[in-house]
């Protein structure tokens, strides 16, 4: 709190980049974590987290007060206009101290509480190193489990359990690892179990220009001897940088491998630039987002100034040649300089190419625990999470390889399990500081700072809301049609990220995200087939009850039995029920024989629809004549026209009743309101078009995840299957006095 020295602002503008004209008037708060502004109708809240802060700038004074600009690293760019230039002064000099800590232990991650009451531990043992590896098919014949750095001894930004060639003798791995830059030797990144190839990764060489390692010369040997395949007569050292950049290194003591002393080996430099030419290549391209009213000319060519793009082809170029080498069985070693930016990147991109199970939601966790978390990317210096003296740390390294799994998704767009918002999500919270999946430089660190003790993990955040990052075009048969992916690398195939770089920019994106409406309408066509299923089933029970046939009901639904025979139905019904009452009594409970009950009730006792998705078409007269009829079936029961006896049947799990009958029918949804044109949760929280919106499947209204309260079974569903409800109708259900439920399930709270 010794950092806040204004916590309130009142009569604060907030300017927005395309909202210039009319801006918000509000108040300010500032906590020690957010910094919230709440405009004056109380109608929005925007809320920035302190560590999401990338820059600040205090423009100078106008008229209207002191502008202060902030920019976010989830590329959100928003101005204040304070009255004071005091109020002003002071908030600037307490977000500049709250927004990068001099502390590790200062960041949000370890002060953070989950609402929804979820342990610290959940999430942090969904990956494990050796599981993911024993999936590959390793250990085998060819590659091993080294216990060599165990303690981190052989390399302290390496994973304690590496995986190196079964012929590599304990001198080789350490002759090789001294002679490796920051002793990061090459270990097996991806085994191919179908070409028996293999990914390996390292740093570049200590060679200078003279020096050599036989020991290291050795295992590259033994890199290439481990591949049995008929094609492994060589293979590839892939060095991700420009030649003219390695070549400099060479002064310094390190550089490339001599060819002439590696044998076998095939050599490729492909041009991925360095960390710094990055982070002034992203620059450049927000330069251009922050543009106002710009001109098609202007912004084009601002955006290939940038040289953006070009640098995500070159990551997407050097991966596809990585996993084309991989399944013409040729192994490939990959490193830059140091191995843990440009070698995570396409090493992790060349591996989602390969392996469908990197393309699903677990599979892709997995990726990132192995790839750029256990080998060393250097999240805490790459995303400026501390304040140091020294920003030349700082680079996008970590953006690019997402952005490059997007655009590889917009080529196939059926392949993977997981949807744009997945990617966002990450994205935002590697720089949020929120989880402590990401903080640290590598392994040993997260260790030694016991983060899965003190701090939440993002993978138990992501798998509890899985829903929200479900792709609904995704087919699990192209694990098989497409086992193996072939991204076209034409320029023309690479788009500008609108929803990375401009999400927050209002007015750029379409009122509804076509994979929200997809989910929104299959989520929707499921609760209808489900509710459809248990009216049928209630349909032949009632008929039962009654004596009648379905076509009998159906006939009169059509208007095709006259109401004089209508009135018969009460007199045969005493002595309808009183023939039944000898198979099924009605006296509360039903003691049904297990002889006679598939015989009598028709399968009265299963209530699951013997169709997978719950509804099958021609399984009744009923569902042939539409919802229409349903709609009739509906009215008749609420309004008495189809009388039921005010007796209960006990029918295995369910009390057949007037009563149960309408709470069934009144607990779904027919209709769901439209995601167009809401801009607003009922509690106020802003929807932009990007925010994961949620139906309640018993109202059909539109809620945040906050207002969406649990998951808990309708009583009109078959299935019994937890569904989202808001607040009210959560209420409502679980005071029902008509019908039992289990306890609540899974919260959808974040």
């Amino acid at each position: 709190m010794e950092s806040i020295r204004t916590p309130k602002v009142d009569n604060v503008k907030m300017v927005e980049r395309f909202r210039t004209r009319h801006p918000a008037v509000g108040t300010l708060y500032l906590t020690t974590t957010h910094l919230i502004f709440v405009d004056s109708a109380g109608k929005r809240e925007t809320w920035i987290l302190h560590t999401h802060m990338s820059s600040l700038e205090k423009q100078p004074l106008s008229a209207g007060g002191s502008p202060l600009l902030i920019r976010c690293k989830d590329f959100r760019c928003l101005t204040f206009v304070i009255p004071r230039d005091r109020e002003c002064q002071d908030i600037y000099a307490s977000l500049q101290e709250l927004s990068k800590p001099a502390d590790i232990e200062k960041l949000y991650a370890f002060v953070y509480a989950s609402a929804d009451g979820t342990e610290k531990s959940y999430g942090w043992d969904l990956y494990d190193t050796r599981s993911e590896y024993l999936r590959m098919g390793v250990p085998n014949q060819l590659w091993t489990l080294s216990s060599l750095n165990n303690k981190f001894e052989l390399c302290d930004t390496y994973p304690k359990h590496l995986f190196v060639p079964a012929s590599a003798s304990t001198p080789i791995i350490l002759g090789s690892s001294k002679f490796r830059s920051r002793g990061r030797l090459p270990v097996l990144s991806y085994f191919h179990s179908k070409t028996q190839a293999a990914i390996c990764r390292c740093s570049q060489p200590l060679s200078g220009f003279r020096a050599r390692c036989v020991e290291d010369e050795q295992m590259l040997h033994c890199i290439l001897k481990s591949n049995p395949s008929k094609n492994s007569d060589f293979m590839y050292v892939v060095d991700t940088r420009p030649k003219i950049n390695a070549m400099a290194n060479k002064a310094a003591g390190k550089g490339y491998e001599n060819d002439n002393h590696y044998t076998d080996i095939k050599f490729q430099f492909l041009g991925i630039e360095n960390i710094h030419v990055m982070r002034a290549s992203l620059q450049k391209l927000l330069d251009v987002c922050e543009m106002k009213n710009p001109t098609m000319s202007a912004f084009l060519q601002g955006l290939e100034a940038s040289g953006w793009l070009k640098h995500i082809k070159a990551v997407v170029d050097t991966s596809v040649f990585i996993a084309e080498a991989v399944k013409g069985g040729h192994s490939v070693l990959v490193h830059c300089s140091d191995g843990w930016d440009r070698t995570a990147q396409t090493c992790s991109l060349s591996s989602l190419i390969l392996d469908p199970y990197y393309r699903t939601i677990q599979g892709f966790q997995a990726l990132i625990e192995k790839e750029w978390l256990s080998f060393g990317h250097k999240f805490t210096d790459r995303c400026g999470f501390l304040d140091t003296p020294d920003n030349k740390e700082v680079s996008p390294v970590f953006t690019q390889f997402v952005e490059a799994t997007w655009q590889v998704m917009q080529q196939y767009p059926c392949a993977f399990q997981f949807n744009e918002r997945f990617l966002l999500t990450i994205h935002d919270h590697v720089y949020s500081c929120q989880f402590g999946t990401f903080i640290g430089n590598c392994e040993k660190d997260r260790l030694d700072l016991r983060l899965n003790e003190r701090t939440y993990s993002l993978w138990g955040h992501i798998n509890k809301n899985m829903s929200e990052f479900l792709n609904p075009l995704y087919k699990k048969e192209y694990e098989v049609s497409h086992p193996m992916l072939s991204p076209n690398t034409s320029s023309q195939c690479f788009k500008f990220w609108k929803g990375m770089y401009q999400r927050y920019d209002v007015g750029l994106h379409p009122r509804e995200q076509i994979a929200d409406v997809l989910s929104a309408a299959k989520d929707h066509s499921d609760s209808l087939e489900d509710h459809v299923s248990l009216l049928e089933k209630r349909v032949t029970q009632i008929c039962r009850i009654l004596g009648k046939s379905e076509d009998v009901i159906q006939k009169k639904l059509n208007g095709g039995v006259s109401m004089e025979s209508l009135d018969n139905l009460k007199e045969t019904e005493d002595n309808i029920m009183e023939e039944k009452s000898e198979k099924i009594p009605i006296n509360g409970n039903c003691d049904i024989k297990p002889e006679q009950s598939s015989k009598d009730t028709g399968d009265l006792i299963d209530f699951r629809s013997d169709n997978e998705s719950g509804f099958d078409e021609s399984s009744s007269q009923m569902s042939k004549s539409g919802h229409g009829d349903l709609n009739t079936v509906r009215t008749g029961i609420e309004t008495g026209s189809l009388s039921l006896d005010s007796s209960v049947c006990s029918v295995g799990r369910d009390q057949l009743s007037l009563d149960l009958l309408v709470l069934e029918m009144s607990s779904v949804a027919i209709d769901w309101k439209s995601f167009r044109n809401i801009h607003n949760c009922s509690c106020a929280s802003p929807f932009n078009s990007f925010t994961k919106k949620f139906h309640c499947w018993k109202c059909g209204e539109v809620f945040c995840m906050r207002c969406i309260a649990k998951n808990i079974p309708l009583p009109g569903h078959a299935t019994r299957r937890p569904v989202p409800v808001c607040r009210p109708c959560y209420k409502e259900i679980r005071h029902s006095p008509s019908m039992e439920f289990p306890p609540q399930t899974n919260s959808l709270d974040s």
